[in-house]
């Protein structure tokens, strides 16, 4: 049996916390900023857990994390 590959480009995007969820950075932070308030530029500073209904397709692209 073959070794499973892991996708690279979700390898980059998404860590394991200590408890086994996945953690993920917001999205909407990277350009066109100016129209943005402060807060809601604040808000997604923060990391985001993996939706609930995602996490099982999450671990079959991750197999190794």
């Amino acid at each position: 049996m073959p070794k499973m590959k892991t996708s690279r480009a979700a390898a980059k995007r998404f860590k394991v916390t200590g408890t086994g969820k996945l953690k993920r950075s917001k999205a909407y932070k990277r350009h066109i900023l100016t129209k943005k308030s402060t807060k809601t530029k604040r808000n997604l500073r923060k990391a985001a857990m993996v939706d609930a209904t995602n996490v099982k397709n999450m671990k079959k692209i991750l197999p190794y994390l």
